[in-house]
């Protein structure tokens, strides 16, 4: 039997890439990222996948980049930014930055792989976070993207009953990105206090590989600090 296809967007690091790990043993991968570059060394270590680099919140090439899938199994939205800040320090292009890439560009990339993932009887996922049930003190851009992606899930999962829909959130992990916003609160990093990338993408394959008569509709991870 031919292999089940997975496109993993924001896989060339961090969390994405190990989701890209978790999947290699058991699909044929399409790796997203902005660049071609930027995939070298998740490709390099899965020679079995292919690169998928496309801007998407350029959605024309995002369109043509799709044209030539037929049929995607598994959809992984894992792409996003984390632009971070009090509502009073926020501007109006953080706002349409953050939900440009955290929202509107994962709904028009669904969107567009709709006939693809209803050929497969597919599974998306999207990697939300715990902005995403609730907003704290200086992550209100970034929860609010979050809230919008969740409502977002809940509609599609009730409008594509053929496809299931899981929406994952976690807590912090601890990546590159972890790092970036430690270093923006002005703390010491400690990767303990951190859910590894590796726990949350055997989460997300768990998801995956649920037997087809269950729809896990939503992950909930929290860091235990051990």
């Amino acid at each position: 039997m031919t292999e089940p296809t997975a496109l993993v967007t924001g896989a060339s690091r961090g969390l994405g890439a190990a989701i890209a790990r978790e999947l290699a043993p058991t699909h044929s991968l399409l790796l997203g990222a902005r660049t071609a570059a930027a995939l070298g060394p998740i490709l390099s270590e899965l020679p079995g996948a292919a690169g998928w680099p496309v801007e998407l919140t350029d959605y024309a090439a995002v369109a043509a980049a799709v044209a030539p899938i037929e049929r995607l199994d598994v959809l992984v939205c894992n792409a996003g930014v984390a632009d971070l800040g009090t509502v009073e320090q926020s501007s109006v292009d953080q706002w349409r930055n953050t939900l440009e890439v955290n929202l509107i560009a994962v709904a028009e990339l669904t969107r567009l792989l709709l006939p693809a993932l209803r050929a497969a009887g597919g599974h998306v996922v999207l990697i939300n976070s715990g902005a995403g049930l609730r907003a704290n003190p200086g992550w209100g851009v970034y929860a609010a993207s979050k809230f919008g992606l969740r409502a977002f899930g809940d509609a599609l999962r009730l409008e594509e009953p053929e496809l299931r829909v899981t929406s994952v959130h976690p807590g912090r992990i601890d990546t590159e990105m972890q790092r970036e916003i430690i270093a923006g609160e002005g703390r010491e990093y400690q990767p303990g206090e951190f859910l590894s990338a590796a726990t949350v993408a055997q989460a997300v394959g768990q998801a995956i590989r649920t037997p087809q008569d269950a729809h896990p509709t939503e992950i909930v991870l929290r860091p235990t600090g051990r």
